[in-house]
């Protein structure tokens, strides 16, 4: 579908740009532009974080604590016997 440029620019929508058709209580269609997964990166994060981490990063801090719990909890129990 064409959006005529004059509504791409109104709306913000970059081509090749996707936009929501909805329709409001009055029954006339309203079209919305839908953004770009990148561009709702850090959206939902909470004011307090002062810097992001990635889901890797978090995954290999976890990892790595879960080993030293592993690693400890093995070497009590040797020290046991």
């Amino acid at each position: 579908m064409t959006i005529p440029k004059e509504f791409r620019d109104k709306l913000q929508i970059d081509p090749p740009g996707r936009v929501r058709f909805d329709e409001n209580e009055n029954g006339e269609i309203v079209v919305r532009p839908v953004k770009r997964p990148s561009e709702l990166r850090g959206a939902l994060a909470s004011e307090s974080e002062t810097h992001e981490q990635t889901a890797t990063r978090q995954l290999r801090e976890r990892r790595a604590k879960d080993k030293q719990r592993a690693d400890d909890t093995h070497s009590l129990s040797k020290q046991d016997k």
